[in-house]
Protein backbone atom coordinates (compact mmCIF):
# COMPACT_ATOMS: atom_id res chain seq x y z
CA UNK A 1 0.00 0.00 0.00
CA UNK A 2 1.29 3.24 -0.54
CA UNK A 3 1.33 6.46 2.12
CA UNK A 4 -1.83 8.09 1.16
CA UNK A 5 -3.75 4.67 0.66
CA UNK A 6 -2.27 3.67 4.21
CA UNK A 7 -3.46 7.05 6.14
CA UNK A 8 -6.86 6.70 3.99
CA UNK A 9 -7.05 3.45 5.74
CA UNK A 10 -6.03 4.28 8.86
CA UNK A 11 -8.54 7.61 8.73
CA UNK A 12 -11.17 4.93 8.33
CA UNK A 13 -10.76 2.60 10.77
CA UNK A 14 -10.73 5.73 12.84
CA UNK A 15 -13.38 7.22 11.94
CA UNK A 16 -15.70 4.23 11.42
CA UNK A 17 -14.75 3.41 15.36
CA UNK A 18 -15.54 6.91 16.38
CA UNK A 19 -19.01 6.75 14.59
CA UNK A 20 -19.47 3.12 16.41
CA UNK A 21 -18.39 4.53 19.58
CA UNK A 22 -20.41 7.66 19.86
CA UNK A 23 -23.53 6.00 18.75
CA UNK A 24 -23.52 2.86 21.17
CA UNK A 25 -22.73 6.18 23.91
CA UNK A 26 -25.56 8.22 22.86
CA UNK A 27 -28.00 5.20 22.97
CA UNK A 28 -26.86 4.30 26.54
CA UNK A 29 -27.30 8.11 27.65
CA UNK A 30 -30.64 8.24 25.96
CA UNK A 31 -31.58 4.35 27.32
CA UNK A 32 -30.12 3.94 30.85
CA UNK A 33 -30.05 6.04 33.64
CA UNK A 34 -26.65 7.10 35.07
CA UNK A 35 -25.95 4.06 37.49
CA UNK A 36 -28.83 1.77 35.77
CA UNK A 37 -27.97 -1.90 34.88
CA UNK A 38 -29.31 -4.55 33.01
CA UNK A 39 -28.55 -7.92 32.34
CA UNK A 40 -27.49 -9.01 28.89
CA UNK A 41 -25.89 -12.16 28.95
CA UNK A 42 -24.51 -14.54 31.66
CA UNK A 43 -22.68 -12.23 33.38
CA UNK A 44 -22.16 -9.88 31.73
CA UNK A 45 -23.85 -6.30 32.01
CA UNK A 46 -25.22 -2.92 29.88
CA UNK A 47 -24.71 -0.23 32.83
CA UNK A 48 -24.20 3.45 32.83
CA UNK A 49 -21.30 4.70 33.95
CA UNK A 50 -19.03 7.60 34.26
CA UNK A 51 -15.19 7.65 34.16
CA UNK A 52 -13.82 10.96 34.66
CA UNK A 53 -9.98 9.01 34.50
CA UNK A 54 -8.25 6.91 32.13
CA UNK A 55 -8.62 3.09 32.08
CA UNK A 56 -10.41 1.44 34.69
CA UNK A 57 -10.67 5.18 36.21
CA UNK A 58 -6.88 5.56 36.81
CA UNK A 59 -6.03 9.05 37.34
CA UNK A 60 -9.34 10.08 38.20
CA UNK A 61 -10.37 13.57 37.71
CA UNK A 62 -7.41 14.74 36.94
CA UNK A 63 -8.64 17.70 33.82
CA UNK A 64 -5.83 18.75 32.35
CA UNK A 65 -3.31 16.28 32.75
CA UNK A 66 -5.61 14.32 31.18
CA UNK A 67 -5.79 16.28 27.94
CA UNK A 68 -2.36 16.90 27.98
CA UNK A 69 -1.30 13.48 28.36
CA UNK A 70 -3.81 12.18 25.66
CA UNK A 71 -2.80 14.84 23.02
CA UNK A 72 0.95 14.02 23.70
CA UNK A 73 0.27 10.49 22.98
CA UNK A 74 -1.82 11.41 19.73
CA UNK A 75 1.12 13.27 18.77
CA UNK A 76 3.49 9.99 19.11
CA UNK A 77 1.37 7.77 17.53
CA UNK A 78 1.03 9.98 14.37
CA UNK A 79 5.13 10.35 14.25
CA UNK A 80 5.09 6.83 14.68
CA UNK A 81 2.71 6.28 11.70
CA UNK A 82 4.44 8.85 10.16
CA UNK A 83 8.28 7.52 10.34
CA UNK A 84 6.46 3.40 10.05
CA UNK A 85 4.40 3.79 7.31
CA UNK A 86 6.14 1.41 4.97
CA UNK A 87 5.06 -1.35 7.54
CA UNK A 88 2.83 -3.65 6.57
CA UNK A 89 -0.65 -3.35 8.20
CA UNK A 90 0.78 -0.25 10.31
CA UNK A 91 -2.22 1.63 9.32
CA UNK A 92 -4.85 -0.89 11.60
CA UNK A 93 -3.33 -0.18 14.76
CA UNK A 94 -3.16 3.25 13.63
CA UNK A 95 -6.65 3.75 12.98
CA UNK A 96 -7.80 1.49 16.05
CA UNK A 97 -5.75 3.87 18.69
CA UNK A 98 -6.88 7.28 17.09
CA UNK A 99 -10.55 6.16 16.80
CA UNK A 100 -10.27 5.09 19.96
CA UNK A 101 -8.60 8.02 21.75
CA UNK A 102 -10.74 10.52 19.90
CA UNK A 103 -13.92 8.93 20.73
CA UNK A 104 -13.05 9.38 24.14
CA UNK A 105 -12.02 12.63 23.75
CA UNK A 106 -15.24 13.76 22.23
CA UNK A 107 -16.57 12.48 25.88
CA UNK A 108 -14.12 14.31 27.96
CA UNK A 109 -14.94 17.29 26.39
CA UNK A 110 -18.80 17.26 26.05
CA UNK A 111 -19.07 15.60 29.22
CA UNK A 112 -15.79 15.80 31.43
CA UNK A 113 -15.99 11.94 31.75
CA UNK A 114 -16.42 9.17 29.27
CA UNK A 115 -19.40 6.87 29.23
CA UNK A 116 -18.60 3.24 29.67
CA UNK A 117 -21.44 0.56 29.28
CA UNK A 118 -20.30 -3.02 29.29
CA UNK A 119 -19.40 -4.57 32.47
CA UNK A 120 -18.21 -8.18 32.79
CA UNK A 121 -17.85 -9.60 36.95
CA UNK A 122 -14.47 -8.35 38.75
CA UNK A 123 -13.86 -6.21 35.93
CA UNK A 124 -14.72 -2.18 35.44
CA UNK A 125 -17.15 -1.06 32.67
CA UNK A 126 -15.84 -0.30 29.57
CA UNK A 127 -16.63 1.00 25.93
CA UNK A 128 -16.27 0.96 22.28
CA UNK A 129 -13.42 3.02 22.37
CA UNK A 130 -11.70 1.38 25.25
CA UNK A 131 -12.06 -1.81 22.96
CA UNK A 132 -10.42 -0.01 19.91
CA UNK A 133 -7.27 0.82 21.90
CA UNK A 134 -6.67 -2.29 23.44
CA UNK A 135 -7.20 -4.15 20.20
CA UNK A 136 -4.73 -1.09 18.18
CA UNK A 137 -2.23 -2.19 21.04
CA UNK A 138 -2.47 -6.35 20.50
CA UNK A 139 -2.69 -4.72 16.97
CA UNK A 140 0.72 -2.87 17.05
CA UNK A 141 2.66 -5.02 19.11
CA UNK A 142 2.00 -7.78 16.65
CA UNK A 143 3.35 -5.18 13.52
CA UNK A 144 6.34 -4.39 15.38
CA UNK A 145 7.20 -8.23 16.58
CA UNK A 146 5.63 -9.79 13.61
CA UNK A 147 3.76 -13.43 13.66
CA UNK A 148 5.47 -15.93 15.57
CA UNK A 149 7.10 -17.90 12.64
CA UNK A 150 8.61 -14.56 10.95
CA UNK A 151 10.67 -13.90 14.42
CA UNK A 152 11.92 -17.68 14.42
CA UNK A 153 12.81 -17.54 10.97
CA UNK A 154 14.81 -14.10 11.32
CA UNK A 155 16.23 -16.15 14.54
CA UNK A 156 17.13 -18.96 12.40
CA UNK A 157 19.03 -16.97 9.35
CA UNK A 158 21.25 -15.29 12.05
CA UNK A 159 22.43 -17.97 13.54
CA UNK A 160 22.88 -19.33 10.28
CA UNK A 161 24.87 -15.98 8.86
CA UNK A 162 27.03 -16.18 12.24
CA UNK A 163 27.98 -20.36 12.06
CA UNK A 164 28.71 -18.91 8.45
CA UNK A 165 30.91 -16.18 9.87
CA UNK A 166 32.91 -18.77 11.98
CA UNK A 167 33.53 -21.26 9.35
Amino acid sequence: MTLGRTTQAAGAVAAAIVAVDQATKALVRAELMLGERRDLLAGVELVHVRNSGVAFGFLADAGALLVVGTALALLALVVFYATHSGRPLVWMPTGLLLGGAVGNLIDRAREGSVTDFVKFPHFPAFNVADMAITCGVVALIYVLEGPPRRRHEAAQAAQAAQAAERA
